[in-house]
């Protein structure tokens, strides 16, 4: 009896904590915000998601071990993906795949908001600034 309330309580536990919500429309750009705000939303070792509001720009970089994908929630921006340069816009979805030099810049008058996944889990240490064409 005691090993299935253990099980059972450890199911429960595991249920609750991968059925975790965010509303991502609550989350809005911090007043002082300089240019780019990030959050953090989801992590594990396979990947991360984050929500970030950009009201400038992103400089040019890559990441060396990453694949990302960025979906548009809000704004419109000119984004650099290797050597084309794409406009992006709310509903676009995006793939980076990695050592892709990437860069984006916000065209609207209102800053960019998008959903960024990286696989495997980012830590931030492997973002590699690279040089402006």
């Amino acid at each position: 009896m005691r090993y299935r309330l253990i099980i059972f309580l450890t199911v429960c536990f595991c249920s609750v904590n991968s059925q975790t919500v965010i509303n991502l429309d609550t989350l809005t750009l911090p007043a002082k915000t300089e240019n780019i705000f990030n959050r953090s939303l989801f992590n594990d070792s396979l990947a991360s998601s984050f929500c970030i509001i950009i009201k400038n720009e992103v400089k040019a970089h890559k990441h060396q071990y990453h694949s990302e994908h960025v979906y548009v929630m809000e704004g419109e921006a000119q984004m650099r993906l290797g050597e084309k340069t794409i406009k992006i816009k709310k509903g676009d979805f995006v793939f980076i795949p990695k050592n892709t030099i990437h860069a984006v810049k916000t065209t609207s008058k209102y800053p960019l908001k998008v959903i960024s996944i990286q696989a495997p889990l980012f830590d931030g240490k492997d973002r590699i600034i690279t040089e402006e064409k």
